[in-house]
């Protein structure tokens, strides 16, 4: 079976070789149409991907060219019969015929969205484990090397968002595990690496309070307090505020949730 990979760079792969088209446009071409996945890609849609307000007098021709070398490849790497059926030509586009399986974005959503459920329901372990599974099919920034127009791009941000969102209910499982001070490590890398992120900077102030480490605590509140203050011009949240007088006075935490999820730099 045809397996196609966009969580890091797009490659599709079968009896484990793994294939990367390699003109850049053929690539575009094929990320755009696995953004929609057994749905009509209109012709205007590519061509508007591939060159913007001002594609040339040939970009209709070329488009279907590079559609053939995509079904040429199809059938050359996997073995495809008839790739004209995986890909077919519906005008006023073209649709990616794909099953259950076979695109690695759609497994890493599905997977995610069980997770929301188990967590919900109190499986802290298995909301854990499936999320971790999601996460795991992530292997660098989506698309990688594809060249993204508007389309493409805004699809890569919905997964960036989608990711993000599958990290922190993984932490919030570890956490309702009590797994605070295995967190911090990694807590402490997602705050530099999502640093308006306010819901992962409460992470990291409550795990290291709940681990005695009161000083370490307080230090981190400052820090995100100096990056919202100068990035944006703003105070942290009142969770954030609460949670550092928690710090300060001793006060439990543990009895309420450390901070809701962020108001910046997180997906809404």
């Amino acid at each position: 079976m045809l397996r196609f990979n966009i969580l890091g760079t797009l490659e599709f792969m079968h009896n484990g070789r793994v294939c990367v088209p390699p003109a850049p446009k053929v690539r575009t071409v094929l990320a755009l149409l696995l953004a929609r996945p057994n749905r009509l890609v209109g012709i205007d849609s590519i061509i508007e991907e591939l060159w913007g307000p001002e594609p040339p007098k040939s970009a209709v021709t070329t488009t279907q060219t590079y559609i053939y070398h995509l079904r040429r490849k199809f059938e050359f790497e996997a073995g495809i019969d008839d790739s004209a059926a995986m890909l077919s030509t519906n005008p006023p586009g073209y649709v990616l015929r794909i099953g259950e399986g076979q695109l690695d974005a759609i497994m890493f959503e599905q997977l995610t969205a069980q997770g929301r459920v188990l967590l919900d329901e109190g499986r802290a372990v298995e909301a854990a484990r499936r999320l971790r599974e999601a996460l795991a099919l992530w292997r660098g920034p989506a698309l990688a090397n594809t060249t993204a127009g508007r389309l493409i791009e805004a699809y890569v941000t919905h997964l960036e968002e989608t990711r993000i969102r599958a990290l922190e209910m993984r932490v919030q499982a570890d956490i309702a595990l009590g797994r605070h001070r295995e967190l911090i490590p990694e807590l402490r890398s997602l705050v530099s690496a999502y640093p308006l992120n306010e819901w992962f900077h409460g992470q990291l102030i409550d795990a290291l309070h709940r681990a005695g480490r009161r000083g370490e605590a307080l230090r981190a509140y400052q820090q995100v307090r100096q990056i919202l203050n100068e990035e944006l011009g703003l105070e942290p949240s009142v969770e954030l505020q609460r949670l550092q007088h928690d710090v300060l006075t001793g006060g439990d935490t543990a009895s309420r949730p450390a901070v809701r999820r962020a108001r910046v730099g997180a997906p809404g």
